[in-house]
């Protein structure tokens, strides 16, 4: 195994998926981003601000205004061998992790152009 994306497996000639293989050969390969970021107040601000709200007398409130964007959806990544299709969703925990989706599908694009 060269690569893997979620439930996808990619070695040097094929790409397993759970309904089959497919040929690396000629694949045409997709990334579709369906996510958000959502602002929030993170809990160490939520926990710090209401141990401190005796000593300074609510100023530690301010903390609850502090926000944190947490990336929430998925990303599809979409593999078609000619009439065959395969699309792998993958649950995002950081924005980190679509760049890093991206990235190898980028890379297996360039081996089934080989």
């Amino acid at each position: 195994m060269i690569v893997q994306i979620a439930e996808i497996e990619v070695t040097s000639s094929l790409v397993r998926t759970p309904v089959g293989d497919f040929p690396l050969a000629g694949s045409q390969w997709q990334v579709t981003d369906h996510w958000y970021g959502q602002r929030r107040t993170p809990g160490w601000a939520k926990l710090v601000a209401f141990a401190g709200i005796c000593l300074t007398a609510g100023l530690s409130l301010f903390l609850l205004l502090y926000k944190e964007t947490v990336p929430q959806g998925t990303v599809h990544v979409t593999v078609v061998s000619g009439t065959r299709q395969y699309v792998a969703r993958i649950q995002l925990s950081s924005e980190g992790d679509a760049v890093a989706i991206n990235q190898q599908v980028n890379y297996v694009r360039s081996l089934a152009a080989l």
